[in-house]
């Protein structure tokens, strides 16, 4: 395909269509997404733009492949390789989850007694990280994002909401994804640490990673925004 020569681009969705069948109302299918396609390139920040209902997150989650898509592709760039998500194996979707995807979700699902800091140095362990770098990049990253010191060797279900968002994008910003998705991560956020989070992404997009995300803070979007791609609102009983 074209754009796929294109060394820049690092996602490509292309005729995506995605509905939900609520069984128990009688099998009633919910369109959301209809011939959706979209283009995603290193060093630029998509914003999702639409009303409530027009598939913002569906999208998102359809990248991340929590969604199975019901007609289209999702392409990704993966070891230089394209992977197209949309019926690939368990196995392949967790390595590019692992080592290319990133993916920063409202909320955060925590292992009771695990601390902080190492639930934020986890994912850099795995890749095979120092233990000592791991954790060093692990602190310096919940530093940015004002967790104090003092609650790094705690568990974050202890922590307020505002709190447990920043360790969620901590433990995402502290690997070096190459493609980010972000469902508003600044919503439960003060004005101040919405900032380090402005800065954080702004940082990674212009490092070269391709970011798309959901930002319904107008401030926020007119941040990191590189350009917008609107959603059409399809959902209608069927």
């Amino acid at each position: 395909m074209q754009n796929q020569q294109d060394d820049s681009v690092m996602v490509r969705v292309e005729g995506l269509s995605k509905s939900f069948t609520l069984h128990n109302q009688g099998g009633i299918r919910i369109p959301v997404l209809r011939d959706v396609s979209l283009v995603l390139r290193r060093s630029e920040c998509v914003v999702l733009a639409g009303v409530s209902g027009a598939g913002k997150s569906t999208l998102l989650r359809s990248i991340y492949a929590n969604y199975l898509a019901e007609a289209g592709s999702i392409r990704v760039r993966h070891d230089s390789a394209w992977v197209n998500l949309v019926g690939a194996a368990p196995h392949v979707v967790l390595d590019i989850r692992e080592r290319s995807l990133g993916y920063v979700s409202q909320f955060l699902r925590v292992i009771p007694r695990i601390s902080a800091i190492d639930l934020v140095a986890q994912p850099l362990l795995s890749r095979g990280v120092d233990p000592t770098a791991a954790l060093h990049r692990a602190g310096t990253m919940l530093g940015r994002l004002a967790i104090p010191q003092a609650l790094w060797d705690l568990p974050p279900a202890t922590f307020s909401g505002g709190e447990q968002q920043r360790v969620n994008i901590a433990m995402t910003f502290a690997r070096d994804y190459p493609i980010l998705l972000l469902d508003e991560p600044t919503a439960s956020l003060d004005a101040e640490n919405r900032q380090a989070v402005i800065d954080l992404i702004i940082e990674a997009r212009d490092n070269g990673a391709a970011i798309v995300g959901i930002f319904h803070d107008e401030f926020v979007r007119t941040a990191v925004g590189s350009r917008i791609y609107t959603l059409e609102n399809v959902r209608k009983a069927a």
